[in-house]
Parts: structure tokens; sequence; C-alpha cells
């Protein structure tokens, strides 16, 4: 029993001496939009075929990366896209220097009627959202 107690005395002296630091100021990074310029899609879909989209989007500068998309469904086969980043916001040194960076995502068609993808590309001078729109026919076999 002597050394079961030893045995906790000993571990919870060495997990007070590698503890964490409790004074963290919090997140190093917060989440971001980035802006779309161009996506390619095809000229039209064939029913229960799956696509890859590929996704132009602005990298503004070196501490912001991209995290993914994120997609919502206004209407049955309407897509809102979005490119996602996060940015850095400790001390480190950021090049301000804009880059074109192509992205990927997969889309599976599952409907019959046109597709309608808007592809989030900025904000316009009256902070109103603004997207690059395109809509596509899905062919459907007789």
């Amino acid at each position: 029993m002597k050394k079961v107690i030893l045995v906790f005395i000993l571990f919870g002296a060495c997990s007070l001496f590698t503890s964490c630091n409790l004074d963290d100021d919090g997140q190093n990074f917060h989440f971001t939009t980035l802006d779309i310029i161009e996506a390619t899609v095809p000229e039209s879909f064939d029913l229960n075929e799956t696509y890859t989209i590929e996704v132009t989007y602005l990298r503004p500068n070196s501490c912001t990366f991209f995290e993914g998309f994120d997609f919502s469904k206004p209407a049955e086969t309407d897509r809102d896209i979005v490119a996602i980043g996060s940015v850095l916001t400790d001390d480190t040194a950021c090049t301000q220097a804009t880059e074109e960076v192509v992205a990927t995502f997969e889309f599976n068609v599952i409907f019959t009627e046109d597709y309608h993808f808007r592809f989030f590309s900025g904000m316009d001078e009256n902070d109103d959202a603004t997207y690059i729109e395109y809509t596509i026919p899905v062919n459907v076999p007789n």
C-alpha cells in the first residue's frame, strides 16, 4: 500500500513541474472568409456522378491559411459556397503579398433539376456580399 501511495505522490510531483501554463491569453487565431475569384465547373452534370470542382481564392497574407469550404443549401439545388481561412493573430511576422491559391471539393449530383452555385467573392462598397454565379444543367438518362 505504501508503494501505491509513493507512486501517486511521485506522479503528482511530476505533473506539478510539467503542467501547462494557465496564464495563456487565449486563442492566437480567428476564422475569416476568403474571396473566391474563379471556379471551374463543368458545362453540365450527369445524374448520380461525382465531380471535382476547382476553386481559386485569394490568400491575403502569409498568416492566413485555408481551412476548407462552408456550404449552405438555400434551396434543393442551390449551393452557396464560402472559402474559410484561419488568420494567426500572435506576433508572427506576415508577408502582405496576395496569392491566388487553388482548392477543390467533390460534388455529387443527386437531383435532376439545374444546379445553381454561388461562390462568395467578397464584399462590395456598400458592405453587401458579392458572388460568382454558375447554373449547371443536369443530363438525365432516358
